[in-house]
């Protein structure tokens, strides 16, 4: 007779629980996903500045690493004794409710200051 009685308890859990491990796994997709972009911003940010030191311009370096074709945006700040590179992605979040947590899309950035003295 007890048993009877506890025959829908573990569907009940399951219903509660799956929502739960479906966040989650759709979460480390998109935090993968994030990780992954970053290090190849990394990675591409040296072949930047390799080029940006021999003096080429953001067009040639554009043109030479594909950067727009690939939807990376370089950017330089310059001031008085440094300039600052950037390269930004955009990626889109497609986990519901991290995407208002990250902020969709999401800017993956790498960023290098180059000091001119």
């Amino acid at each position: 007779m007890l048993l009877a009685k506890r025959n829908g308890q573990a569907l009940v859990e399951f219903v509660i629980l799956l929502p739960v491990f479906i966040f989650m796994l759709f979460s480390m997709l998109d935090f993968g996903k994030i990780l992954y972009v970053k290090n190849n911003l990394e990675s591409k940010m040296d072949d930047v500045i390799t080029e940006y030191k021999n003096e080429n311009t953001l067009e040639e370096i554009d043109k030479k690493l594909d950067l727009t074709h690939d939807h990376i945006f370089l950017e330089i700040t310059k001031d008085e004794t440094n300039e600052t590179l950037f390269l930004k992605k955009e990626i889109a979040v497609i986990t519901p409710g991290l995407n208002m947590i990250l902020k969709n899309p999401y800017v993956a950035t790498a960023k290098r200051v180059i000091d001119n003295e």
